[in-house]
């Protein structure tokens, strides 16, 4: 390596550092400076939950909400004391462990070190998922567990690696229930063509590590409910996403209107989700299907990808609009944090759908199994109550093609070639004009999902 490249190097690292340092001292500042933000929805449950299992309770408290969330937060405490800043300091490690395992499985599907190092960098500096750190939703520690259980198995495939591979998912399944339906499709990475088979050996470790973490929660359910489960929100999920009228969080939110009323429907959860199946064939009768699909299509990607994330839900602003104003930050910090999370709100979505439609390298089992859970994401949020926080397992992919495309970008933009099909740029982007028309097209939409919900909904008018 030369010294100019070392250099620039050593500049871009610190710049990192710099940025990192400048996030995380608003977001802090934020949260405690002006009076520490309260907890607001899931966020006290999952504190009682974690009290009451250091108290001695249950380590399986609901029937909503998976286990390992509270229990990690009841470790901590146990260990530390009660201190909510100590779980938000490790969820912060956690959150930078997320960018290094994005870092390696981008390195490992074709990215260059200088795409997989950007991928990293927009995910940490992002305001909206830095935020998330600091709040006691189970997003951080899921999506670490997943991305975890996509390096394991994308790397070289071994005995531990898969047994781990299968840990990983099943502590993933016990923190957040969304992958229930998609964790068979990892198996794909254990077939193998030539003939066509499957590996059994690594299969089966791949289910024992899943069986493993997962055993316990699964005979609680059956010993208590006689159904082995470890939480089963969905049925209520679909309801309250067949409801939901607004395309912006919090405002008239269903979820929470919905939920003491779901719970006291009946005492199983498989009697309550009877009763609420019901409701929801009733609503789809007396709507029919067609116009249930228009209304969902009209307005869960709105939710899904609104820059108005829950990081600006919380910060000071109009109810009307859906602000909680949890936040009691000064205005001039909270444009700050408004500001750098729309820039890069634009920046990831602009850039990621650009990347998507230039990149060409398609055949990579291990890249299609990531666009399977993209779309399994994508698909399960048409039909579910959608919050703008569930983007998160999502932001680590689309970060990793804004990185590449903005890499590639940097790259030429020293020759002063525009990119176009004559001049294709070298690596897994192709510069077709048909290829940059789409991702115009796909940015664009995205963008129109990011922004214009609340002027659809007419939100505070008048």
């Amino acid at each position: 390596m030369s010294a100019h490249s070392r250099r620039r190097r050593l500049a871009w690292a610190a710049a990192f550092v710099a940025l990192f340092a400048l996030v995380q001292t608003a977001l802090w500042t934020a949260y405690y400076a002006y009076g520490a933000k309260p907890l607001i929805g899931d966020e006290q449950s999952y504190q009682d939950f974690a009290l009451a299992i250091l108290a001695g309770g249950t380590w399986m408290p609901s029937t909503i909400w998976p286990p390992l969330q509270p229990l990690l937060m009841a470790a901590v405490y146990a260990i530390a004391g009660v201190n909510i800043a100590i779980v938000q300091i490790v969820q912060t490690l956690l959150l930078i462990a997320c960018a290094a395992l994005l870092r390696t499985l981008w390195r490992r599907l074709g990215g260059s070190v200088a795409a997989a190092n950007t991928a990293a960098a927009l995910f940490l500096l992002n305001p909206a998922t830095a935020a998330f750190a600091q709040w006691l939703w189970p997003e951080v520690t899921h999506l670490t567990l997943v991305l975890a259980a996509f390096c394991l198995l994308t790397g070289t495939v071994t005995r531990t690696r898969v047994l781990l591979a299968g840990i990983s998912v099943g502590l993933a399944l016990l923190t957040k229930s969304l992958l229930a339906a998609f964790w068979p499709l990892f198996l794909l990475t254990f077939v193998r063509e030539r003939p066509l088979r499957l590996l059994a050996l690594p299969a089966s470790l791949f289910l024992l590590g899943i069986a493993l973490v997962t055993a316990p929660a699964l005979w609680h359910g059956y010993r208590e409910y006689g159904t082995p489960m470890i939480a089963d929100s969905s049925v209520y999920n679909v309801w309250v996403g067949l409801t939901d009228r607004w395309r912006s969080d919090y405002v008239s939110d269903m979820g929470g209107e919905t939920l003491p009323a779901f719970l006291t429907s009946a005492d199983t959860p498989k009697q309550r989700n009877a009763i609420y199946w019901e409701k929801v064939h009733q609503l789809i009768e007396e709507r029919g299907f067609a116009r249930v699909s228009v209304d969902q299509l009209g307005r869960q990607y709105f939710r899904l990808f609104s820059a108005k994330t829950p990081l600006v839900s919380q910060l000071p602003g109009p109810a009307c609009a859906g602000h909680l104003s949890v936040y009691k930050t000064p205005d001039w910090l909270t444009w700050f944090l408004t500001s750098g999370n729309d820039a890069f709100h634009i920046l990831i979505l602009a850039a990621a759908a650009f990347g998507v439609a230039c990149w060409r390298r398609y055949a990579d089992r291990r890249l299609l199994l990531i666009a399977l859970y993209v779309a399994y994401q994508l698909a399960v949020l048409l039909l579910v109550h959608v919050k703008a926080r569930f983007l998160l397992p999502i932001m680590p992919f689309l970060c990793a093609f804004a990185g590449t495309f903005l890499v590639s970008l940097r790259e030429r933009a020293p020759r002063g070639i525009a990119p176009a099909a004559t001049h294709p740029i070298a690596g897994p982007l192709s510069f077709t004009p048909l290829r940059v028309g789409i991702g115009a097209a796909l940015a664009t939409l995205l963008l129109f999902f990011a922004f214009a919900g609340p002027a659809l909904d007419g939100l505070c008018a008048g």
